[in-house]
């Protein structure tokens, strides 16, 4: 899909889900509207693959691995599309996973704010690849964890901390 065709789809899947109303507020259900807000977002499939939020005293990393060591194009994906989002990040666009789980993520502000002050590192590991999150204020790392959490609450049997 062409970044402005994706962009669009990734605004009207969030219009979309801001308008439908209530339809059950269970933390599965909202799990599965942030599956398919995710589907038009990343290229990999979910069902295929794991999330990894780990924090640490600095920050944390995020890993994304293909449950099969076989998957060969999933872990292609992965890496392209972690690949992509580093380079976003780093320059303070943290527009896809607002997209995926909402436009007021716990810790975006302050992250979209200091961006400048986090560390964003891309790296390649087995059956996919990270991201590692580092700061030094206790301000921007609490904001960190807080935006691993919300993601890993939302991903739910598809992530894990």
């Amino acid at each position: 899909m062409r970044p402005r065709t994706r962009s669009l789809a990734v605004v009207a899947l969030v219009a979309v889900s801001a308008c439908s109303g209530s339809g059950g507020s269970s933390a599965t259900s909202r799990q599965a509207r942030v599956e398919a807000r995710g589907a038009a977002v990343m290229p990999f499939d979910q069902k295929r693959t794991t999330h990894v939020f780990h924090s640490t005293s600095t920050g944390g990393v995020q890993r994304v691995v293909a449950n099969s060591p076989q998957a060969t194009r999933q872990i292609e994906l992965i890496r392209d599309h972690l690949r992509k989002e580093t380079r976003r990040f780093g320059a303070g666009d943290f527009s896809d996973p607002m997209a995926i789980h909402g436009m007021k993520m716990p810790g975006i502000t302050a992250l979209r704010r200091g961006f400048r002050q986090v560390r964003v590192r891309y790296s390649t590991i087995a059956r996919g690849a990270q991201i590692a999150y580092s700061a030094s204020d206790s301000r921007l790392i609490s904001a960190l964890h807080a935006w691993f959490d919300a993601q890993l609450m939302d991903h739910g049997s598809h992530a894990h901390g």
